[in-house]
């Protein structure tokens, strides 16, 4: 038995609780293991609160990521005492995740945990950071620099949109974060953001195509907001798009990409090769400034991730939150 958070629907309804766990409900594996941090994303609000279908599979431990200990492994790459971390691959939708003291998934799926980064840290990084990472990734190989203009980076004061915004400032970049929480703004200027804007400026109804402003644009939240930046990138520059905060739909034209040569990048990373998942911490490693990590970020322990998740999901958490699983 292990303690952690287990999600079950039935006709009582959708139920996600602190508890204790039998062994006997992880799924097949060659890698177990002992699960010492983990963290909460927005995906896995959902997930805890229900309020979208996330969930696939049920009873389901939630959790899409984990940072921790190999206590056994059948895989060629891994041995017992092996420090990890584990990122998507379906983890806390369809197969038990990492809000739980032990997991048993594949080994394919894990990274070895970078020795620049504590557990902790990595979970402070965690999906949110690695798909913030990716997002830069696709701006560089674009061939967006410091020096061709403002970067744009919606939904800043959420978990992708700090480390965008701390890792975009730390690279050169001129960013500017654009918020629902303007009481924040001192909070992203420390993290790197040279200008703070109000979300109402991109959020409703725009033109199909407007002034030119933004080499680049880091995009969280979708709906009007990403197409009101698609709209504003200037002439054959980049759009990283990898959430929906704001909704799944995509109000726009194709004035952009045609008549400007915009393009549009989908971050997808949930089943982004190994290759890649190396590529993106080796660069977190390298890029992220641990003083700035630990200034958007704050610590709840494993009992609290229900309540919390239900926070983060009416904007009420800034950054990134930890999840100490011994607690």
């Amino acid at each position: 038995m292990f303690k952690g958070i287990l999600i079950t629907k039935d006709e009582a309804g959708y139920r996600a609780r602190f508890q204790e766990i039998d062994e006997a409900i992880l799924p097949q594996g060659d890698v177990t293991v002992r699960v010492e941090w983990s963290t909460l994303n927005y995906k896995d609000g959902l997930a805890l609160t229900g309020k979208a279908p996330v969930v696939r599979r049920f009873p389901m431990i939630p959790g899409i990521d984990f940072a921790g200990t190999i206590s056994e492994s059948s895989h060629a790459a891994w041995k017992v005492g092996d420090r990890v971390i584990l990122n998507g691959w379906g983890v806390g939708e369809t197969h038990c995740g990492g809000l739980a003291g032990i997991a048993r998934v594949r080994g394919d799926w894990l990274v070895a945990l970078p020795a620049a980064f504590t557990e902790r840290q990595a979970m402070a990084i965690g999906t949110a950071g690695y798909t913030a990472m990716l997002c830069v990734l696709a701006l560089e190989r674009h061939g967006v620099r410091p020096g061709d203009g403002e970067i744009l980076v919606t939904g800043a004061s959420g978990g992708v949109g700090s480390v965008a915004t701390a890792l975009l400032g730390k690279l050169g970049y001129r960013v500017v974060a654009s918020t629902g929480r303007t009481a924040e703004a001192d909070y992203l200027k420390a993290l790197g953001a040279a200008e703070v804007i109000e979300r109402s400026e991109l959020s409703g109804p725009g033109k199909p195509i407007g002034r030119e402003r933004w080499a680049g644009v880091v995009d969280t939240v979708g709906s009007h907001t990403l197409a009101n930046a698609c709209a504003t990138t200037r002439y054959c520059g980049a759009v990283a798009a990898c959430g929906l905060a704001g909704g799944m739909d995509f109000p726009a034209t194709v004035a952009p990409f045609i008549l400007r040569g915009v393009t549009l990048y989908g971050i997808d990373s949930v089943m982004a090769p190994l290759s890649v998942r190396q590529t993106a911490w080796a660069r977190l490693a390298q890029d992220l400034e641990i003083g700035r990590l630990e200034a958007m970020t704050s610590e709840i322990g494993l009992s609290e991730a229900v309540e919390v998740g239900a926070r983060l999901l009416e904007g009420k958490v800034r950054g990134r939150v930890v999840v100490d699983v011994g607690r």
